[in-house]
This record gives structure tokens, C-alpha cells and sequence, in this order.
């Protein structure tokens, strides 16, 4: 019996009951618990196997609840959520010391956004607390942009995935701290730097790779290895000559506009065909996950443009080729 379902009662019923729940948002699908819970926010570590010290982010439905989560909120910060919010930016605060420790992998700031998703904001208005709600998927695993990849993942471990239809964005939320009030980027994602700069000005980006450490990230999704297939996977700036580099082996690209033409391909995918990076970033992780089903050898992914999204694309690929 399949868990996927468009009750919004019923993941209502469910949360208050500390269960978790996968929700839908423009980015990805989430793993979804009260943040107040200890039984419902172990439950997400351990479902995914996150390491604890990773912090998750909270969701909350309008930006007049950020008060209640964080502290302090600087200028630019204020103006931020003003401008993306709901949307696809988390800030990273100094946390109100009712925020659990378990949601911040032990660090006094909190990652919180407004997701711009109406079937989750409409659950979260139902709702008397917040949500904490990392990807949808394994650790490390590629994020899923549709119920049926997040029931492939968990049909055995939870209850409920809320049904949303696909995600629009297909990449995490930007992620924005702060030092000294002034805004940093931990995590590039699918709020173009362009988009946020033209809001706060000129602005650092600290997305340091980390390796698989116990070292606290500040923010989610900096670890090295993240987002990955279980395919070997390299990232390239020439495919053609990457293919020459494998001889007879099962071979899988992924390409941004353009079709390459290798007899030594077993199948390929081109992300967009018109070159919108928006229309590529939605498709890419479900093209990853499409690929990584045909027993390749190899997927060879294509470097993007390093501007816009694309930058936020090829993140997502470096991290998920990594090890290669």
C-alpha cells in the first residue's frame, strides 16, 4: 500500500503525534518533525543515518514567526527575508534558547525559512509549532523532487509522504549566515547570487567543502559528499574526451543543452534544451536518479556556466563527484 497521500489532516494528525512526515517544498522534499520533539527529531536523524552534529533547517509560514526562532536579526537579514521570503533562502541566526540543541548539531544559531510550497504553507498554518525538515532522502543520497522518489527511499520507515506534485526549483534552499551582521553564503543553491547581491550588495561565499569530519558545519549541506548517486560519477569540462578516457565501459552522461554524439554511450540526458538553468536545475536530481538505475559503470556530468544557477548546479555535481 503506498504511503503517498494529499491528507493534509492526516499529516497533521501524524506530526502532532511526533511522527514524521515527508513534506513538499520548491526545492526538494523534506523529512519532517517537530522541532519541540526529541522522539520526532531523533526520528529524522536516524531514518535518514544523518550524523547528529549536522543541523537541520526549520520551517516556518511567515516571516512574523522568525521573532520566535532566532534572537537577533540583522539588517540584512530582515531585508532578505523581506524580499525571498517564501522562497528558497535560509538564513542562519543566533537561535531563541528555546530552540533544542538537537536541532542545531549544538550550535547557538538556527537555520530557518519560509518554504513557498501553498500545500506546506497551508500545513504549517495548521500546525502549533515549527518544522524541522532536512532532504527526503539517505544521507548523502540524491535529494528526491517528487513523492514517488521519497517512497522508493522510506516506503518501510514512515508513515506519510504529503503529496505536493513535483518540485519546481530541484535544488536546496540558498543558505545565508552571518558575521558581524554582514551576510555570508554557506551554501549556494537555487536563489542565484546575482538575485541576492542586487539585495545586500556584494556578498562572500564561505562554502567551504568539508570532509567527512566531526567537525559542526554551520549550516547543512557543506559535507563533502552529498547529493551522490551510487554510480561513480565524474564532472567534466569536455565530455567527449572524457568518454575516450573509459573505453568499454557502460557509459551515462548528463549534459546541460546540447546532445553528444558517442556510439560509446548506453544513455544520455540533456537537462534543457533551450539552455534555461532554471529548467535544468529542476530536472537534476531526478536525472541523476534516473541515470544511477541503469547500471552504468560511469556517469559523466557536464561542468555548467559558472553564473546564475549555474554555479549552484555544478555545487551540487562537485559535491556528488567528489571521490571520483
Amino acid at each position: 500500500m503506498s504511503i503517498i497521500s494529499k491528507d493534509i489532516a492526516k499529516a497533521v494528525q501524524l506530526l502532532n503525534d511526533e511522527h514524521i512526515v515527508a513534506i513538499p517544498t520548491e526545492t526538494v522534499y523534506g523529512l519532517a518533525g517537530n522541532i519541540y520533539s526529541e522522539k520526532a527529531i531523533t526520528s529524522i536523524f536516524e531514518t535518514k543515518k544523518r550524523p547528529f552534529f549536522n543541523p537541520l533547517i526549520v520551517h516556518i509560514s511567515s516571516i512574523e514567526q522568525l521573532p520566535n526562532i532566532v534572537a537577533h536579526i540583522p539588517q540584512k537579514a530582515q531585508l532578505l527575508a523581506e524580499a525571498f521570503w517564501p522562497g528558497p533562502i535560509t538564513l542562519v541566526l543566533k537561535k531563541q534558547n528555546t530552540i533544542p540543541d538537537l536541532i542545531t548539531g549544538g550550535k547557538d544559531t538556527v537555520a530557518v525559512r519560509v518554504p513557498n510550497h501553498p500545500t506546506t504553507l497551508e500545513l504549517l498554518k495548521q500546525l502549533d509549532f515549527p518544522l524541522a525538515a532536512p532532504s527526503a532522502n539517505p544521507f548523502s543520497s540524491i535529494s528526491p523532487t517528487t513523492a514517488a522518489h521519497v517512497e522508493t527511499y522510506f516506503k518501510d520507515d514512515i508513515k506519510m509522504v504529503l503529496d505536493g506534485g513535483p518540485c519546481t526549483n530541484g535544488i536546496e534552499s540558498t543558505i545565508i549566515g552571518f558575521e558581524n551582521d554582514d551576510p555570508i553564503i554557506y551554501r549556494l543553491g537555487s536563489t542565484a547570487l546575482e538575485d541576492i547581491e542586487a539585495v545586500v550588495g556584494k556578498i562572500e561565499i564561505k562554502n567551504t567543502v568539508k570532509g567527512e569530519t566531526k567537525d559542526i558545519p554551520n549550516a547543512p549541506g557543506m559535507l563533502a559528499r552529498h547529493y551522490a548517486p551510487s554510480t561513480k560519477t565524474i564532472l567534466s569540462n569536455n565530455i567527449l574526451e572524457a568518454i575516450e578516457r573509459y573505453p568499454s565501459k557502460r557509459i551515462g552522461v548528463l549534459v546541460f543543452k546540447t546532445e553528444i554524439e558517442d556510439d560509446n554511450l548506453k544513455t544520455q540526458i540533456v537537462l534543457s534544451k533551450t539552455g534555461d538553468l532554471a529548467e535544468a536545475a529542476s530536472k537534476l536530481y531526478d536525472s541523476l536518479l534516473q541515470l544511477d538505475q541503469h547500471q552504468l559503470d560511469i556517469i559523466i556530468a557536464e561542468r555548467f556556466p559558472d553564473s546564475g544557477l549555474g554555479k549552484s548546479i555544478n555545487d551540487r555535481l562537485q559535491r556528488a563527484t567528489v571521490d571520483a
